[in-house]
């Protein structure tokens, strides 16, 4: 009950920090002049992966990797079949094709790259520079071809950060609403992790499993809320850019900062099995989001359905690999 106890507080301090670190950057950036553009990009679509950051880092530098990495693969997974197929019942996803075809196809490559890296069975800091040399890539990529606000990548972006709203307003309370969400943040990680170690050990199941899926839903709990606060308001392709985002940035900054800092092993089961489900997902995604540029709410309901089966394979067959 102590360790159930422990990872419930724990997502609720992540959830809450998330949310209050990504409301003071974003009033933080517009009180600065940043534009729209940079704001949705960079402050939205990766600040939601926040919770992520902290945990993975936190997961390396305390020398557990299966939770560092399989908190990665676990929140592209759910964010894939978990947000986007719950946000398409509530609203068929349409998606922008300049959007789909730099964001999706990056999405897509940065999954096979990890795919080809972690083949030697570890991630060291030589693949994490690649990782974080192609975010910096896709991002340069990203802002030189939307600095025309006319394209309609650009508008999502923009959008992004107009999800945003009741900010604090001045400095003091930028600063403290950015304070709180670190503090949060640092300490629902901390909670999460005690959480989930104990439970995995309580349980008889594998680190690995309890990081990809319960800690992997955990973190992933602020791009669920803006994705489907997005979908609600008719939103459709802010929803999917934030997922395209959030999913880029896990895989080339989140274990490219992890790995930097420390080495990390890859699983058994995540190289046989969940490696391949991320890039499965990623590629029925663009499958689903090329025929008709959206996303019904049947193949929504199918996206959720695999969930599902991957859930109850994680727990049961594969949980023994």
């Amino acid at each position: 009950m102590l360790y159930a106890l422990s990872l419930l507080v724990g997502i609720g301090f992540l959830t809450l920090g998330g949310e209050a670190l990504i409301r003071g950057a974003v009033a933080g950036a517009r009180r600065a002049g940043v534009s729209p553009l940079l704001t949705g990009l960079v402050v939205v679509g990766f600040g939601t992966s926040a919770p992520e950051l902290v945990v993975s880092i936190d997961a390396a530098i305390n020398q557990q990797p299966d939770i560092a990495v399989g908190n990665i693969v676990g929140s592209n997974i759910g964010n894939i079949l978990l947000i986007l197929g719950l946000c398409a019942l509530i609203c068929p996803m349409t998606v922008q094709p300049q959007a789909l075809r730099r964001d999706g196809v990056v999405m897509v490559a940065a999954s096979l790259l990890f795919i080809g890296l972690a083949f030697s069975g570890a991630l060291g800091r030589l693949d994490a520079g690649i990782f974080l040399a192609g975010l910096a890539g896709y991002l340069v990529w990203a802002y030189l071809s939307e600095r025309q606000q006319t394209i309609p990548a650009a508008e999502m972006h923009a959008a992004e950060a107009d999800e945003m709203t009741a900010l604090p307003k001045s400095t003091i309370s930028i600063v403290m609403a950015l304070a709180l969400g670190l503090g949060l943040l640092i300490g629902g990680s901390q909670l999460l992790l005690y959480g989930a170690i104990g439970l995995a050990q309580a349980m008889g199941i594998s680190e690995a499993v309890i990081g990809l899926t319960i800690v992997a839903v955990g973190t992933s709990l602020p791009e669920m809320a803006v994705s489907v606060i997005a979908a609600l308001r008719r939103h459709a392709d802010v929803a999917v850019g934030n997922i395209l985002g959030s999913n880029i940035f896990n895989i080339l900054g989140i274990l490219g900062i992890s790995a930097f800092l420390q080495p990390l092993p890859i699983a058994d089961r995540v190289a046989a099995f969940d490696q391949w489900i991320m890039l499965g997902a990623a590629g029925v995604l663009m499958v689903f989001l090329y025929t008709g540029m959206r996303l019904s709410r049947l193949e929504g309901g199918l996206l959720l359905a695999g969930y599902g089966v991957y859930l109850a394979l994680s727990f049961s067959v594969i949980s023994t690999i």
